[in-house]
């Protein structure tokens, strides 16, 4: 490489995401790039050109390997949406103004699906103002549901925790027995893709059996059938565990986490900020059935634990990182870098570049054939397809008994 590189990270943050930052960073090093520059909150911090040289946060080898086991993301993320070229082209100006002033030959983010829409708009203005940058996506999301790649860094790390977590939570629902039982409704995040909801089933083995229902967004949630179903359960048995996404919908499109509240916050990208889901089925189960319930929300902690990463997750993110680069130096724009699966046994996967305008904008869903009939539980395939991608552990650097993180850059603190 002859000129300089600049990295973002965009979107909800993984416990993988810092992994593909190490990775962009080495590889653009590696490969002869003078500068590698980090956005400081995305292309939204560019525009207000807050960046910093990531040579003066990753001195060290140990720098390096802290910054791989350190979760959220490092140079801090954003949630803002580009306009499209035609409603304000000097907004496109101004980005690529500053890409000049800092001699920038590859631009590299990492994100999921609203990120990769930055991507395409940039490579896009790239081809009609023959500007030199070369644009490149790194994927990035827990949520798993990016098109075109078999699955995305974050998603292992994060099924990993999930079914660490709901064997942990079933465990202790055996602990204390209630005359009427016990209902144990577990939130996992997903919107309208269900693969982090699914890894639920991760917990089942010769010691657990694992949560009694799972139900994903991608089928409608009927609640009658779901009341019906809690209590025939409670019949046979004292404590019942059901792992549900908090984007679960009934017949008619409304969300259930609204059934409770209204849903008031609502992003760039028109998302609805949804969470309350499992309280709400909680109390109405309480209500309906009488017995005694509880409520788990995981939120953020299946997106952050990094101190249960998986090795394969954290080594396929730093990959894809690399990828990234060498696409840009290779001469690609306007693609993203995916993963391939090319065996299951042994568990074998590479990297190619897809065309992002194939990707931005679009979701993976839950193919209907991985999930039973009833529309309750994930079948065997689902298991298969997400077993390999928790695999291996990532150490933590222990100092006083707690994990040591890669320090966030001076300037973010001040934001």
């Amino acid at each position: 490489m002859k000129g300089n590189v600049i990295v973002g990270q965009s979107g909800g943050p993984t416990a993988a995401i810092n992994s593909s930052l190490a990775g962009v960073y080495r590889t653009a090093k590696d490969r002869g790039a003078k500068k590698v520059y980090g956005m400081l909150h995305g292309i939204q911090g560019l525009l207000e050109e807050k960046y910093i040289d990531l040579s003066d946060h990753i001195k060290t080898e140990l720098d390096a390997e802290l910054l791989k086991r350190t979760p959220a993301a490092f140079l801090g993320s954003c949630r803002y949406k580009l306009p499209e070229i035609h409603e304000d082209r000097d907004l496109y100006d101004r980005v690529f103004e500053i890409l000049n002033k800092l001699e920038i030959e590859a631009f590299i983010y990492i994100g999921g699906n609203d990120s990769m829409d930055t991507i395409k708009k940039l490579s896009d203005y790239a081809i009609i103002t023959g500007h030199p940058t070369r644009f490149i996506g790194c994927p990035k999301t827990i949520d798993n549901d990016l098109a075109l790649t078999d699955h995305t860094p974050g998603y292992g790390s994060a099924a990993k925790y999930i079914g660490t977590s709901m064997k942990e939570i079933i465990r202790d629902s055996f602990c204390l027995e209630y005359s009427k039982g016990l209902v144990t409704i577990v939130e996992i995040m997903g919107r309208n893709a269900g693969w982090l909801t699914g890894s639920a089933a991760l917990a089942q083995g010769e010691d657990c059996e694992g949560p009694d229902m799972i139900y994903l967004p991608e089928l409608d949630f009927d609640l009658v059938k779901f009341r019906d179903k809690v209590q025939g359960l409670l019949e046979k048995k004292t404590s019942v565990v059901v792992a549900i996404s908090e984007g679960i919908c009934t017949a008619d499109g409304k969300y259930v986490c609204e059934l409770g509240n209204s849903v008031d916050f609502v992003d760039a990208f028109g998302h609805k900020q949804l969470s309350g889901t499992a309280a709400y089925l909680a109390s109405y189960i309480a209500g309906e059935i009488g017995c005694k319930t509880r409520a788990i929300e995981l939120s953020t902690l299946q997106r952050a634990a990094a101190h249960s990463s998986s090795r394969v997750d954290i080594l396929e993110a730093y990959q894809v990182g690399g990828a990234a680069v060498k696409a840009a130096d290779e001469g690609d724009s306007g693609k993203m870098v995916v993963l391939q699966r090319l065996s299951d046994d042994p568990y074998q996967c590479g990297t190619e570049v897809k065309d992002v305008h194939k990707i931005a904008n679009d979701e993976k869903l839950v193919p209907r054939s991985w999930v039973n009939e009833e529309g309750t539980y994930v079948t065997s395939e689902f298991i298969s397809y997400v077993r390999p991608l928790i695999q291996g552990d990532v150490s933590p650097v222990m100092v006083d008994g707690i994990p040591r993180h890669l320090y966030t850059p001076k300037e973010l603190s001040q934001r």
